[in-house]
């Protein structure tokens, strides 16, 4: 499930790690991503269902980046990863105009 985002995590040199939650209560199975470059403080998580054929339908994903106070939703991986890109793009931007301190030394 989702090879384009864990591509897309690993050609950007970004950690991640998967971990599977199936609620007792509800008819909806879940993923969670966490990831990052450093820590892993970002947040992807991925609620789905199966059809009647048994394939594998994803009602709804939501990305939390790191100090976001609202995750967004997305119904579609490609729409995430189109967030994503622009989103990455702007931090590395961010990055090189004004670098850490240990850049610095």
């Amino acid at each position: 499930m989702l090879s384009r985002t864990k591509e897309f995590l690993r050609q950007h040199n970004y950690r991640y790690e998967k971990s599977y939650i199936r609620p007792l209560m509800a008819p909806e199975s879940v993923y969670v991503f966490k990831f990052g470059q450093d820590s892993l403080n970002n947040r992807v998580i991925i609620r789905y269902g199966h059809t009647w054929t048994g394939r594998q339908r994803i009602n709804e994903i939501d990305l939390r980046l790191h100090k976001q106070k609202h995750p967004r939703v997305f119904q579609n991986e490609a729409d995430m990863l189109d967030y994503l890109e622009t989103q990455l793009a702007q931090r590395e931007q961010r990055h090189a105009d004004h670098p850490s301190d240990t850049e610095k030394v």
